[in-house]
């Protein structure tokens, strides 16, 4: 069974960055989706970023609200993806999640969290003064 660990969140300031990373235990993806969610108080769960690879082929794709600020990667060789998140503003606040699938996913389904297979439990990121 496939887990997904999250790490890096906390406080930062406005203007501030923060690195995010999620190892996958329990299995490795030959070719696979990979990326993060995130849900902030009282709204609803929405996409952030996602890698998308099948053998040496990668794809990359963000919300517009990160798009320019936040940055995702892959190390195959430590099965983990890694968001880095420059610039960050108040309306970055929120838990954000881990996801995996073990298929390259087409592209209209990757913004669709129940197309997902595997969730981390989440990691806070808090940007206030």
């Amino acid at each position: 069974q496939v887990q997904l660990r999250e790490s890096g969140g906390g406080l930062v300031q406005p203007g501030g960055s923060l690195r995010l990373s999620c190892a996958a235990s329990g299995g490795t993806f030959s070719s696979g989706t990979m990326g993060w969610f995130r849900q902030a108080p009282g709204k609803e769960r929405e996409f952030v970023a996602v890698i998308r690879w099948s053998g040496g082929n990668k794809n990359y794709h963000y919300a517009d609200t990160v798009k320019g600020r936040f940055t995702i990667s892959r190390d195959s060789a430590a099965n983990t993806v890694n968001l880095q998140m420059n610039n960050l503003n108040p309306e970055d606040t929120a838990v954000y999640s881990c996801v995996a699938v073990s298929t390259r996913l087409i592209l209209s389904r990757v913004w669709d969290g129940e197309n997902y297979d595997y969730w981390g439990q989440g990691t806070q990121v808090t940007v206030s003064s």
